[in-house]
């Protein structure tokens, strides 16, 4: 069964894990996010019960 024997798949598959690695992923970390996080309010709304008309 020749899918079970790993050897130039194995390669392939460490190399580009190494390329994604060490190569792509820091220049895409090094990106600054266009639209950062804003810290989130801790005041909880007020809110009023409904009232149903047909209770």
């Amino acid at each position: 069964m020749p899918q079970l024997n790993p050897n130039p798949w194995l390669f392939i598959m460490i190399i580009s894990w190494l390329t994604f690695s060490l190569i792509i992923q820091p220049k895409l970390l090094s990106f600054v996010s266009t639209n950062p996080p804003s810290p989130k309010s801790t005041v909880t709304p007020s809110t009023t019960p409904w009232t149903w008309p047909w209770t």
